[in-house]
C-alpha cells in the first residue's frame, strides 16, 4: 500500500471515530451542556449561534466540538487553518463563499496573520469585509456584504491570541485533561466501532498511558491492536499490550522516550534546574514549541516539572520516576 493510502486509512479511521452525536462525546460536560444552551437560545432567536473560541491541549476534542455544533444547528462546515491564511483574498474566498448559518472553523487561530484579523474583526461583528483594491494614489476601498455566520476558533496557545480577537467571541471555553474513566469509556467505544476485542484489564494500561488525551488512547489503541494482530490471535490482552508498548518504549504512565529524555537531560545536564526553555530545547534538539504543547503539559499534569521564573525544574517526583535518588536542596524561584 502507498504512503498515501496508509495516510488516508489513519484519516478515515479518525474521522470514523469521532463522535457524531453528543451521546457520544464523553467528558468535558460542562462545555458541552453550556455550548447546548448557546445553540437552542440561537435557534429559539433564529439567528446564528455566536463566535465561538476552545483552547486546550492537542487531542482534547476541540475539532470534534465544532462539527458537533455544525450537526446541531444542521449547517455546513468549512474548515481552515491560521496558517494557510496569508493573503486578504484567502480570507475574502472563504467568507464570501459561506451560506447563512454556515460555520467557520479555524483551527491554530492563534497563527492568523495580524494583518488578516483587521480584516476579521467587521467580518464577525457586522458581517461584511472591508477590502483594499489597487495600491497607491489609485487605491479604494470597497465594502462586501458576506452571509451571518459562526466563526469557531480553536488554539492550543490562548495567550498568543490577541486581546482584539479575543474580545469578538461570546464564549471562550477551556477544554480540560480528561479522567481515566472516560478514557476507558471511550476506548470502549472505539473497540466496538474498530471490532476489536479487547480485556478489560488491557484498556485500564492503555487509558492509563494515554496522557488523559482521548487522540492519544485512540491511537496506542490501534498500535495494539497491530501487535495483537501480528504478534497473537487478534484479542488485545494485557500481555500482548505490556509488550506493544515495550517495544514502543511508552512506560506504565505513558512517558514517551522524548519526555524521559527531557527530564534526564534537566536533571543530568542542568543538575535538575532551573533551566531555559532555549537551553532545554538545544539541548535536547527539539523545538521549542513542540515542548510547551506536546510534552510540557504532561509533565507538569504528573507534577514532574514545575515552571519557575529561572526555568523549568525536575522535581523528586520525576526523579523517583527515572529510578534516580531525590535531591535535597532548596530551590531559587
Amino acid at each position: 500500500m502507498s504512503s498515501q493510502g496508509s495516510k488516508n486509512e489513519l484519516d478515515n479511521l479518525d474521522l470514523t471515530l469521532r463522535p457524531q452525536r453528543w451521546e457520544d462525546y464523553v467528558g468535558q460536560e460542562k462545555v458541552k451542556k453550556n455550548i447546548r444552551i448557546i445553540i437552542e437560545a440561537a435557534k429559539q432567536r433564529n439567528e446564528p449561534p455566536e463566535h465561538l473560541l476552545f483552547y486546550g491541549n492537542p487531542g482534547l476534542g476541540k475539532t470534534t466540538l465544532a462539527h458537533l455544533v455544525s450537526k446541531e444547528i444542521g449547517t455546513e462546515i468549512r474548515i481552515t487553518s491560521g496558517p494557510s491564511l496569508e493573503k486578504a483574498g484567502d480570507l475574502a474566498a472563504i467568507l464570501t463563499n459561506l451560506n447563512e448559518g454556515s460555520i467557520l472553523f479555524c483551527d491554530e487561530i492563534h497563527r492568523l496573520n495580524k494583518t488578516l484579523e483587521e480584516y476579521l474583526y467587521p467580518a464577525m461583528e457586522e458581517f461584511k469585509l472591508n477590502l483594499i483594491l489597487g495600491r497607491g494614489p489609485m487605491a479604494r476601498t470597497t465594502e462586501l456584504k458576506i452571509p451571518r455566520f459562526t466563526l469557531i476558533g480553536s488554539t492550543t496557545r490562548l495567550s498568543l491570541v490577541s486581546a482584539p480577537l479575543r474580545s469578538r467571541f461570546g464564549v471562550i471555553f477551556g477544554l480540560n485533561f480528561y479522567n481515566l474513566s472516560d478514557i476507558e469509556r471511550i476506548l470502549q467505544r472505539s473497540s466496538r466501532i474498530l471490532n476489536i476485542e479487547a480485556d478489560d484489564d488491557a484498556l485500564k494500561i492503555i487509558a492509563k498511558s494515554s496522557r488523559f488525551t482521548p487522540r492519544t488512547a485512540n491511537h496506542l489503541l490501534k498500535r495494539v491492536r497491530d501487535f495483537a494482530q501480528v504478534k497473537g490471535n487478534g484479542r488485545i490482552t494485557k500481555e500482548i499490550t505490556k509488550q506493544a508498548f515495550d517495544s514502543l518504549e511508552i512506560d506504565n504512565i505513558g512517558l514517551l522516550a522524548e519526555d524521559r529524555r527531557i527530564l534526564k537531560t534537566i536533571i543530568n545536564k542542568f543538575n535538575g534546574g532551573p533551566v531555559g526553555l532555549k537551553t532545554l530545547a538545544a539541548a535536547t534538539a527539539e523545538e521549542e514549541d513542540t515542548i510547551l504543547d506536546i510534552y510540557e503539559p504532561y509533565l507538569m499534569r504528573l507534577g514532574f516539572i514545575i515552571r519557575t521564573p529561572r526555568g523549568r525544574v525536575a522535581t523528586d517526583l520525576a526523579r523517583r520516576h527515572l529510578g534516580l535518588k531525590a535531591q535535597k536542596r532548596k530551590l531559587l524561584f
